[in-house]
């Protein structure tokens, strides 16, 4: 019986939390980029996002190209519409050698 009890206190000893080590863990306003703000608890009592899931492109189901100098428009106008230049290429070199 006596080790049941002292089991029991040694239980609950860990329980419990040490004072005075512990950050106020306290109600926090996020705020993101798009305008989007949500209440939450936090340790910090702001927080600020750059992307949150009303703007990321994963739960809008938009996805957006940042298209720098036109690189996109390079690739598709060089592998695009022809494929690749190599590849024809060696069927052009293999079509005339097997007539």
């Amino acid at each position: 019986m006596l080790s049941v009890l002292r089991d029991a206190q040694t239980i609950e000893r860990m329980n419990t939390m040490k004072e005075g080590i512990h950050p106020q863990y306290i109600e926090s306003i996020v705020k993101c980029g798009c305008g989007n703000s949500f209440t939450t608890r936090s340790t910090a009592s702001d927080i600020k996002l750059d992307i949150c899931n009303v703007c990321h492109p994963f739960f809008t189901g938009k996805l957006k190209f940042v298209d720098t100098a036109g690189r996109i428009e390079k690739f598709k106008t060089k592998f695009g519409t022809s494929g690749y230049a190599s590849l024809k290429k060696k069927k052009a070199a293999q079509a005339p050698e097997g007539s």
